[in-house]
């Protein structure tokens, strides 16, 4: 009777905790979401409908609005595709990624990484960072072996109620994010040309001259005081080895509605859809045709 009290305790804690829901009707969430004869709300239930009717977007998954929401939405859909880990990650030890490059690559200055709120952790970076990379990795090899939908929808189910584990996930992806942003400026600086065109966007800008600066000045901040802006979004879909599409409701009817960030070479991999209302906060389009 204990046991099976505590089962049922914890299957309500998971769904009250959930940070991503289960599918709802997009139509039905929209009327309640967007009541009224505002302009904007006109705007958004045209939007909202246009999706339905030309996109094919028929549920839709609510996801928890904090700074990490859209890394969130990315990897939810990651783990119940159970796609696998991006393949650069199979040429490396990527646990070992954040003392390489401390100390074969001589990036010291990664030791002022700041993982979300927590924005010092003084000589204890690099055990934290091994144990965010630890903790993703897996997970993800875990659930990417699991072949039955329905078996890896409710361990996604269960993994995503927020607390330090997903934490931890958010804080590798954006170490991963890091890591590429390393190489391409270590291939540029060796004159080596084949890198995608959006880190010589990435490296223009006075805030992310190099890797340090974007570091400093977009990484840290990620999951504290801010998101992801559109070069983070290239950066992301390079880093994990995915398609990510965004609905932005707020452009309907100019070209800016359904935004791509694909690269002619990247088109095997596999597409995560996002709908955003601001451009701030991320759910999950579910497309039914």
């Amino acid at each position: 009777y204990k046991q099976i009290h505590f089962i049922k305790s914890y299957l309500t804690f998971c769904l009250d905790n959930r940070t991503v829901w289960d599918e709802t009707d997009l139509l039905v969430f929209c009327a309640k979401e967007w009541k009224g004869e505002t302009e904007q709300a006109k705007q958004m239930r045209e939007s909202y409908k246009t999706l339905f009717w030309k996109y094919h977007v028929k549920y839709i998954r609510q996801v928890t609005g904090d700074k990490y929401c859209l890394l969130r939405a990315v990897l939810f859909q990651i783990f119940s595709q159970g796609l696998p880990l991006p393949s650069w990650t199979k040429a490396t030890d990527i646990l070992k990624l954040p003392e390489k490059l401390l100390y074969s690559q001589g990036c010291n200055w990664i030791q002022q990484y700041s993982f979300g709120s927590q924005r010092y952790t003084g000589s204890n970076t690099l055990g934290i960072l091994r144990k965010c990379i630890e903790a993703l990795k897996g997970q993800w090899m875990e659930i990417s072996g699991i072949k039955d939908q329905a078996q890896r929808q409710n361990f996604c189910n269960a993994l995503f109620t927020g607390g330090n584990m997903e934490h931890k996930f958010y804080e590798a992806i954006k170490f991963f994010m890091l890591y590429q942003v390393i190489e391409a400026y270590e291939r540029l600086a060796n004159n080596q040309e084949c890198i995608p065109n959006f880190f010589s966007d990435l490296f223009r800008r006075d805030t992310s001259l190099d890797p340090l600066s974007y570091m400093m000045n977009h990484l840290n901040s990620i999951g504290d005081r801010r998101g992801l802006d559109q070069i983070d979004l290239f950066l992301l879909e390079h880093s994990l080895e995915v398609k990510i599409i965004v609905y932005r409701l707020c452009k309907i009817n100019t070209k800016d509605f359904l935004e791509m960030y694909t690269d002619e070479y990247q088109r095997d991999w596999h597409e995560v859809l996002l709908v955003t209302e601001d451009d701030r906060h991320y759910h999950i389009p579910v497309v039914k045709i």
